[in-house]
């Protein structure tokens, strides 16, 4: 799965800027533009690094910082700023921050730091494992167990089955025809319909509007893509 990156940053330009090129180097990005929504995220969803900016709407990043600290989420954050004076930077790392990276700097500088986050935190950045998170729900692949909410949501072994398959695969476009191959099984005979079934319950179960699926999303002529 790709390494997945928070950018909680609330200038439109760097945003596109940073959004962009990250996604060209192979990470999936996920943006919040305000404080309070960044921690939520971080709290809720787990994230392989976060980038932090220090100016931030609502509440402050070194805000942020402090308390994801405080909650043990413990997601290496590089903190981003045009603020360049050391007490600034030491605030920042004494906060609990990783790296400090002062504006305007060379794209090739972030993704040297970034890599070298991802290298010295090999247990916190690698991906979940058995457990995923993506927004209220819980999929624990060990127990095979769903939660929404911390309410335990009831699956039948062929819905689990999807659902794994998908969070798996996130961010690719699966067709009808694999999932009937990889889930079902070759031997397998139903038809692209049995698919579609199987994913309207998983939305009606996990989506919180599930005519506005958020995470299993159809790609109208070729089939469905999961993102977190």
């Amino acid at each position: 799965m790709k390494r997945r990156v928070l950018l909680i940053e609330d200038e439109p330009g760097l945003v596109l800027t940073l959004s962009d090129r990250l996604m060209q180097e192979g990470y999936a990005v996920d943006v919040a533009t305000d404080g309070p929504g960044g921690r939520d995220r971080a709290v809720q969803e787990a994230f392989d690094i976060i980038l932090l900016d220090v100016m931030l709407p609502n509440m402050s990043g070194f805000d942020v910082c402090r308390d994801l600290r405080k909650q043990n989420i413990d997601t290496p954050i590089l903190m981003l700023t045009a603020r360049g004076q050391v007490v600034d930077r030491v605030v920042g790392l004494k906060l609990g921050a990783d790296d400090y990276l002062v504006k305007p700097f060379e794209m090739a500088e972030l993704l040297a730091r970034i890599e070298a986050l991802l290298r010295r935190a090999p247990v916190a950045s690698a991906a979940p494992g058995p457990v995923y998170q993506f927004g209220p729900v819980r999929l624990d692949i060990r127990s095979a167990t769903v939660e929404r909410d911390g309410e335990a949501v009831d699956l039948s072994a062929r819905e689990f089955q999807l659902l794994r398959y998908f969070v798996e695969h996130e961010g690719d476009v699966l067709s009808r025809d694999m999932l009937l191959n990889e889930v079902w099984g070759y031997d397998a005979v139903p038809t692209t319909r049995t698919v579609d079934v199987h994913v309207a319950w998983l939305r009606q179960k996990l989506e919180p509007t599930p005519r506005r699926p958020r995470h299993i999303l159809t790609v109208h002529g070729l089939g469905y893509r999961f993102v977190r």
